[in-house]
């Protein structure tokens, strides 16, 4: 399972609501090769489901995530910071050993 905070439930409403989204998009979370650390998350809203995708719905977002990913995502949180030491979305993930300096990717 992937949860999101209010914070982060806040922002994603108002960007799909920026990119004139309806309320068919859904936000699709993946891990893919890259990154400093060698992994990197992708976030983008999507609205068609592919074989072996995962879904969740917490704090009233539908997340959805393909099987590989999910093997690396597995009890993740997702929180947007908006401070004074940077801006953006953050991953909570409890499998990363380690992660880089600006959170944007990881290792196992």
């Amino acid at each position: 399972m992937i949860t999101v905070t209010e914070k982060a439930k806040s922002r994603l409403v108002n960007l799909r609501s920026e990119s004139n989204y309806d309320e068919q998009y859904f936000l699709r979370v993946s891990v893919k090769s890259g990154g400093c650390s060698g992994l990197s998350y992708d976030l983008d809203f999507d609205k068609e489901l592919k074989a072996g995708d995962q879904e969740f719905n917490t704090e009233g977002v539908k997340v959805v995530v393909d099987m590989r990913s999910m093997l690396y995502l597995f009890g993740t949180e997702l929180d947007f910071s908006d401070g004074l030491n940077g801006k953006g979305f953050a991953f909570n993930n409890p499998n990363a050993s380690r992660t880089c300096s600006c959170g944007e990717s990881f290792a196992v």
